[in-house]
């Protein structure tokens, strides 16, 4: 599946994902009251009007991007209505060739891990058959429970020729709380000359990413490993130490536009091939009509608005790496 990734970011010339994270705030009037008059002010309705509008989006941005990122607690915080406009969501994003990252930031250990897995990645068994669930091209996953908590994923993903992104250094203000404490790795004594400074201190991101590039030795592409790693666009100089750490790892890239991040951040998380990153944003792009730089296509053409705001971002993105 990376390959088919990178494939699809060079006949895009587009390194972006689109996070499809709904909120009804962001639905324009119009698309809720069609949902509404049809299912009321219910669950359902609310499900139908998240799903139109994210169909809405991809009909206006599936031949410009190479990927979609659904986040699955938009979709939760709606019940099983929600969870039904999550699957519509995945399939029709497929059926349009568009790479599918489930953003579901699942850990836990064991055959609960499996079970996260097999639901999202692989395929359950029925008696004597075997179901795909929801059927997503990667997931993410937080690392913090260990070797135990990624192992299982990895394994279906094997299976499946899936692949991961792996939290190492989240775009979130108060990130640094755990992921920048300086510890000191425990290694063994055989292990010792694999990891760079192992009697140093060092941030605990750093070797998140270190275990990060060994898991993705396990489970290759053709120039990148199918198992990735998510750091954010606020932090651009840790992406750079990142980003020579793990040099075959994709890294996903949260953090753009609305958060702050810039095309001229991003520099760093690319590798000299021009590859090895994918950027996502989500409101700046699902919501672009709102913001006053798109407010001239209006509520009736959020769709075409979000297909301005992923160009404008194409654009930003080119001219960065082109500068550097």
């Amino acid at each position: 599946m990376i390959n088919q990734l990178i494939a699809k970011i060079k006949a895009t010339g587009a390194p972006i994902v689109v996070g499809l994270d709904p909120m009804l705030k962001f639905v324009p009037e119009h698309v809720k009251e069609k949902a509404f008059a049809e299912f009321g002010e219910t669950l359902e309705g609310a499900g139908e009007a998240i799903w139109q509008y994210n169909k809405e989006i991809v009909d206006n941005i599936y031949d410009v991007v190479p990927a979609v990122k659904p986040q699955i607690a938009m979709y939760e915080q709606f019940g099983i209505p929600g969870l039904v406009a999550f699957q519509k969501t995945v399939d029709y994003c497929k059926k349009k060739g568009l790479v599918v990252i489930g953003d579901i930031k699942r850990g836990d250990i064991g055959s609960t891990s499996e079970a996260y897995a097999t639901g999202h990645l692989g395929k359950v068994k029925v008696g004597s058959k075997s179901y795909y669930g929801f059927n997503e091209d990667f997931a993410t996953v937080n690392p913090y429970l260990g070797s135990d908590g990624v192992e299982p994923v990895i394994k279906v993903c094997k299976e499946e020729n899936k692949g991961l992104f792996i939290l190492v250094k989240t775009s979130n203000p108060s990130s640094g709380e755990f992921q920048d404490r300086l510890i000191r790795p425990r290694v063994s004594a055989g292990d010792a000359d694999g990891v760079k400074g192992a009697d140093a201190d060092r941030p605990l991101y750093e070797i998140v990413g270190e275990q990060v590039a060994r898991w993705g030795e396990e489970h290759m592409g053709d120039s990148y490993s199918y198992i990735g790693a998510v750091v954010g666009a606020t932090y651009p100089e840790m992406g750079k130490i990142l980003r020579r750490i793990m040099p075959r790892n994709y890294i996903l890239v949260p953090g753009y536009g609305a958060q702050g991040g810039k095309g001229k951040d991003l520099v760093h998380f690319f590798n000299e091939d021009g590859l090895g990153a994918i950027v996502n944003s989500s409101r700046g792009i699902i919501a672009a009509y709102q913001q006053e730089k798109y407010a001239s296509f209006g509520s009736e053409h959020f769709g075409e608005a979000s297909r301005a705001a992923v160009e404008d971002m194409k654009k930003d993105i080119a001219d960065a790496l082109n500068s550097r």
